[in-house]
């Protein structure tokens, strides 16, 4: 007589909404390579990887390294998987194996139709890092790791500094902070604020000024 759960045990799992293969597509339009990964506890598989969409080491052959049209389509896909800088974006296409040369004429043909903005990016970068109540030196050291540049991120951040935006995220994060630790010993309180600001990027005199009006 077969033995119904050792049979079962060397099966791929089938997700729901694929072909029967092991294979469905995620959001993004990536295949999702399923393997014999769900465990005894019926918890749910997980995703091994995905294809295209540049989210594994899919290096371009040496005959495709200086083709042009690979390259470009090489980076509308991965611009289309997620906004990129054009630091960003360079970064994956050499590391792809593209040449040099070929990457660079690309993200300038991709500047001319506006396919890739590095200062509309750096603005969209800086207003995602206030929702997170990050300070000016947090939120410069987030842009240039996404690859902005060090001149354009710090000129973005003193833009939103000069608009109060660094100002309104610290006292978001205090009274967070305050609502959390309510009830706690005030020294307690100070120095979970101090520590989470301190992460968070935000300059002392700004943390002081909150700490002082929301920690009395």
């Amino acid at each position: 007589m077969i033995d119904a759960e050792a049979f079962l045990r060397g099966r791929s799992p089938i997700i729901p909404g694929t072909d029967g293969d092991g294979r469905a597509s995620d959001r993004n339009g990536s295949t999702v390579v399923a393997g014999a990964v769900g465990d005894e506890g019926g918890r749910p598989c997980r995703r091994l990887r995905t294809r295209d969409r540049g989210t594994i080491d899919d290096t371009v052959p040496g005959d495709s390294a200086g083709d042009l049209d690979d390259c470009r389509e090489a980076a509308l896909r991965l611009l289309d998987a997620a906004p990129r800088s054009s630091g960003a974006l360079r970064d994956r296409l050499l590391g792809k194996g593209f040449d040099e040369a070929v990457v660079d004429e690309v993200l300038e043909r991709l500047r001319r139709v506006d396919l890739i903005d590095d200062r509309a990016y750096a603005e969209s970068a800086v207003r995602y890092c206030a929702e997170r109540m990050m300070g000016r030196r947090g939120t410069v050291m987030e842009l240039t790791r996404k690859g902005v540049a060090r001149a354009l991120a710090e000129e973005t951040a003193a833009r939103a500094e000069a608009d109060g935006v660094f100002e309104e995220s610290a006292w978001e994060l205090g009274r967070r902070t305050a609502r959390r630790t309510a009830g706690m010993d005030r020294q307690v309180r100070m120095r979970r604020f101090w520590a989470a600001g301190g992460r968070k990027g935000h300059d002392p005199e700004t943390l002081r000024r909150v700490a002082d009006e929301l920690f009395r």
